[in-house]
């Protein structure tokens, strides 16, 4: 028996729901399921809430809270991402919780879970890899929308809508202008090779250099500058013919800029490097780095008017969004020596 007035916290505790779905059943929403209005209201009935609608007026004037989880925000890539998002869904009148996972599914999970408790609207998650299962299973219990971007996770999350870009494109865009700047054996270096995003970012690259019948070569591991710059000189040792590079990233790609700046190999000339993402960087950089350019900030605006949309209009994303991608040109493979 509750010996103080009931809050919505309270109707939410009774019917097993979030916050933001019983506020959602109160504003009559589309989004709720049927049955999930059944039991709030009984559990309104039974507790004795009572809508302040006059109050509810006057919060729903002022921001609502949009939860944005993000792997890696170390990575510029993620953090321009996160930067559009936030200020789109800024202009839409929405405030914004970031949470950063680090590439921990228990962390992402703890976070997820205190997003909804904490009465999210909506939640866009890229999400971390790893077994994230019960944190998916939170998310379609809370019934509120939520899109998965960047990255697909099969585990529990086949119901969340899904965008991301034309990866494959983009690796056969960079390939094939590696292969028409006379490139004659090129790699693939960056990227945990069982992931599906690393198998995407190849599948053009394998594409490409299957059709010319030649060999493909690959080094995978992590997608950090050190390990783009160790394997700029393991290859220069070990592979003195590799005369041509597709980074993972523009991580690895600046790592390799600078082991082959380190041993005196001219990138541009002695050997050709593409990245993949172009974040800002690499127009900045010497010599400046040939990118597979996702557009991120594009995207970002696309996704958070995607989720408004869904929010204010019930407009839910039934089919994966796939984005365009293109390839930005620079110094480091168009031919042009990075010496004086």
């Amino acid at each position: 028996m509750l010996t103080k007035r009931p809050t919505i916290v309270d109707v939410a505790r009774h019917a097993g729901v979030s916050k933001s779905t019983v506020s959602l059943v109160l504003r009559s929403s589309p989004l709720v399921k049927s049955e999930t209005v059944v039991a709030v209201r009984a559990s309104i009935d039974e507790l004795g809430y009572v809508y302040n609608r006059s109050a509810a007026n006057l919060r729903s004037s002022s921001l609502g809270l949009i939860g944005l989880v993000i792997n890696d925000l170390r990575n510029p890539f993620f953090t321009e991402f996160a930067a559009t998002v936030q200020k789109t869904l800024a202009q839409r009148g929405y405030a914004t919780i970031i949470g950063d996972t680090s590439e921990d599914p228990a962390l992402q999970a703890q976070t997820v879970l205190s997003m909804i408790e904490h009465g999210v609207s909506g939640l866009v998650i890229s999400p971390a890899y790893g077994d994230t299962t019960g944190c998916f299973e939170r998310v379609l219990k809370a019934e509120i929308p939520a899109l998965q971007v960047l990255r697909k996770i099969e585990h529990g999350s086949n119901n969340l809508p899904f965008a991301s870009f034309d990866y494959g494109k983009g690796g056969a865009l960079a390939t094939q202008h590696l292969v028409d700047s006379g490139c004659k054996k090129i790699a693939f270096v960056g990227g945990v090779a069982a992931r599906e995003i690393t198998q995407e970012r190849m599948q053009g690259y394998l594409s490409v250099l299957n059709e010319l019948g030649r060999l493909p070569l690959a080094w995978h591991g992590p997608t950090t500058r050190l390990f783009g710059r160790e394997m700029a000189i393991a290859i220069s040792r070990e592979h003195p013919d590799v005369d041509g590079v597709l980074c993972f990233n523009d991580q690895v790609a600046l790592g390799m800029l600078s082991g082959f700046a380190e041993i005196g190999r001219d990138v541009g000339r002695d050997i050709r490097i593409v990245g993949f993402d172009d974040i800002e960087e690499c127009a900045n950089t010497w010599p400046k780095l040939s990118s597979v350019d996702c557009n991120i900030a594009g995207f970002g605006v696309w996704v958070a008017e995607a989720l408004v949309d869904w929010l204010e209009h019930g407009k839910r994303l039934e089919t994966p969004y796939i984005a365009g991608v293109e390839l930005k040109v620079r110094a480091s493979s168009n031919g042009e020596a990075s010496s004086r």
